[in-house]
C-alpha cells in the first residue's frame, strides 16, 4: 500500500525542470489501522454481550423447561408435540448464540503452555476426517516437523481450526459434482515464529466480502447454516495468542487463511 504524490519541480525563476515523485509505503499503518478497528467492533460486541447475556439466558432456559414438560404430557398428540419440540430447538439455538456472544466478553486469563501446533493440528483433522471423507473432500497436509513449540491454549486453538475447517467444507460442499475438492494445510518456521496456511479449493471469497469476514454475524452461509460468529471467534483467540489471521482470495480459486503466532521463546507482545 502506498501514498503518492507529485509535484512540478521549479526554479527559483519559475521555469519547470521536471517533477517531484515521493512514495511513501503506509502497508504496515494500514495494517495496524485495520485491526485496532476490527478489535474496536469486537470490543462493541463484548460489552453487548456482557449486559445482556445473563439476562437472555434465563427466560430461555424458563421457555425450554416448560416447552419439554409440556411436550411429556402431549405425549400423544403428534402435531401438538412437534410444535413443541420446535419451539424447544429453537430456544437452545438462541442460547448457543448468546454463549458465543460470550466469548467476546470474557476477560479472564487463559492457561499457556508450551505446544506443538503440528499436534494441535493433527488432532483436529482426526475429529473431522469422516465428515471430508462423506462429501469426497480430501486432506492434503505439509506439516514442518522442525516446526518450534509455541506457548498457547491447545484447546481454544483447536477451536480456531474447527471453525476454519468446517467452513472450508462447507464452500466445498456446495461445488457441483466432479469439481476437485481439496483442503491443503501447511506449518512452517517463520523468522522468530509459526506460519500455518489453509487452503481450499472452494468457490472463493468475494472481494467484497474479503474486508467483513471476520466482523461478528457476518456470513454468507444460506439459512440456518452458521451465525457469522466462527470466524470472529477465531480473530479474537488468535490476537488473545498474539498472533495474527489473514484471509485471501480470488472469485473460483478458493480461499486461503494464513496465521502466524510467535514461537515459545519469543515473549508474546501483551503476555
Amino acid at each position: 500500500m502506498l501514498n503518492l504524490a507529485i509535484a512540478p519541480l521549479v526554479t527559483k525563476e519559475g521555469a519547470r525542470i521536471g517533477r517531484l515523485v515521493i512514495f511513501d509505503d503506509v502497508t504496515e499503518r494500514e495494517d495496524l489501522e485495520r485491526r485496532l478497528v476490527q478489535a474496536d467492533k469486537l470490543s462493541s460486541i463484548g460489552l453487548l454481550a456482557a449486559g445482556v447475556a445473563h439476562e437472555v439466558n434465563t427466560p430461555l432456559a424458563v421457555i425450554s423447561t416448560y416447552a419439554q414438560m409440556l411436550a411429556k404430557q402431549l405425549h400423544g398428540d403428534e402435531t401438538k408435540s412437534k410444535l413443541l419440540d420446535k419451539i424447544a430447538k429453537q430456544t437452545f439455538r438462541a442460547s448457543e448464540i448468546v454463549n458465543s456472544l460470550l466469548n467476546f466478553s470474557r476477560t479472564s486469563s487463559t492457561a499457556f503452555e508450551p505446544l506443538d501446533l503440528n499436534k494441535v493440528i493433527r488432532e483436529t483433522i482426526s475429529l473431522l476426517e469422516h465428515q471430508f471423507e462423506k462429501f469426497g473432500i480430501g486432506i492434503e497436509t505439509e506439516l514442518d516437523e522442525e516446526l518450534p513449540a509455541m506457548r498457547g491454549n491447545a484447546g481454544k486453538l483447536q477451536q480456531v481450526f474447527l471453525n476454519l475447517l468446517l467452513n472450508a467444507r462447507d464452500a466445498m460442499t456446495d461445488l457441483p459434482a466432479g469439481d476437485r475438492r481439496v483442503l491443503r494445510l501447511t506449518t512452517a518456521a517463520d523468522g522468530l515464529g509459526v506460519r500455518v496456511e489453509i487452503r481450499d479449493s472452494g468457490p472463493g471469497i468475494a472481494r467484497d466480502h474479503l474486508a467483513r469476514i471476520f466482523d461478528p454475524f457476518f456470513t454468507t452461509k444460506g439459512a440456518r447454516r452458521g451465525t457469522g460468529l466462527g470466524l470472529s471467534v477465531s480473530y479474537g483467540i488468535v490476537e488473545e495468542h498474539s498472533g495474527v489471521i489473514e484471509a485471501e482470495s480470488n472469485p473460483g480459486e478458493g480461499a486461503t487463511f494464513r496465521l502466524e503466532f510467535p514461537a515459545a521463546s519469543r515473549k508474546p507482545v501483551n503476555a
